[in-house]
């Protein structure tokens, strides 16, 4: 596990997009996983910064999204589909056909659990994930007591995950209770995984993330196990 020190929230979002770009220049076919929510978007911010003003390509790019709330379509603004579209996608040339989010308004949810699963397979698996982490130490929407061996699920939103994204909603009642996640498995089969960590609220969660044990009662301590993890982290976090 590698550490790197940024001095704020800026720097990490531009350590990190420096990161990505290196390794999209040298793969352009590269397999992404992203992530969503306040932590990512400054490096997205930087991302289409470089490629409006560098020409980096993303044409050959692939993507799979960690996750998407049930019940909303991908036309919800409060999507996530409609967040990575309006954060990133729709200001690259990335193809469509290319991008890919859990269906949150599936038929079958758990049908779309099981396909999402072996799509990202059959691609032959994430290259790079980018993960932030909760301050309960979920990572994606796998909250404690996950399984370390759950593939691609559906999952039901703990209170205090829902009270911190209900910045961006209306009310605390807006915000869904249940969404599809990729599961811990799915994320640590990933070849090689890119932490954001950023602020004084992260601080403890990063601090046992380093220093405590591997349980499944804080999700993100799994990533001890993994063979290629890189953290990008603020001085406040750290």
């Amino acid at each position: 596990m590698r550490i790197i020190e940024a001095i704020d929230y800026e720097h990490m979002s531009s350590l990190a997009a420096r990161y990505l770009i290196e390794k999209i220049s040298t793969n352009p076919e590269l397999i992404l996983g992203l992530a969503t929510g306040g932590t990512p978007e400054g490096t997205y911010k930087r991302l289409i910064e470089d490629h409006r003003t560098n020409g980096t390509s993303y044409k050959d790019i692939t993507t799979y999204n960690l996750d998407e709330y049930v019940g909303f379509s991908s036309d919800n603004p409060n999507s996530y589909h409609a967040f990575m579209y309006e954060n990133l996608f729709s200001e690259l040339d990335i193809q469509d056909t290319n991008v890919h989010l859990p269906n949150g308004v599936a038929i079958d949810l758990v049908e779309e659990c099981k396909a999402y699963e072996e799509l990202i397979e059959e691609t032959g698996g994430i290259d790079i994930q980018l993960l932030g982490m909760g301050s309960n130490g979920h990572i994606g929407f796998n909250e404690p007591g996950t399984s370390f061996e759950a593939n691609t699920h559906l999952v039901e939103l703990t209170q205090s995950t829902r009270e911190a994204n209900a910045r961006f909603f209306k009310a605390i009642d807006d915000v869904p209770r249940e969404a599809i996640t990729m599961g811990i498995a799915t994320i640590m089969r990933s070849k090689e995984i890119l932490l954001l960590v950023s602020g004084e609220t992260k601080r403890n969660a990063l601090k046992e993330l380093l220093n405590g044990d591997v349980r499944e009662s804080f999700p993100a301590s799994v990533l001890n196990r993994h063979p290629n993890v890189t953290i990008i982290a603020d001085q406040k976090a750290l």
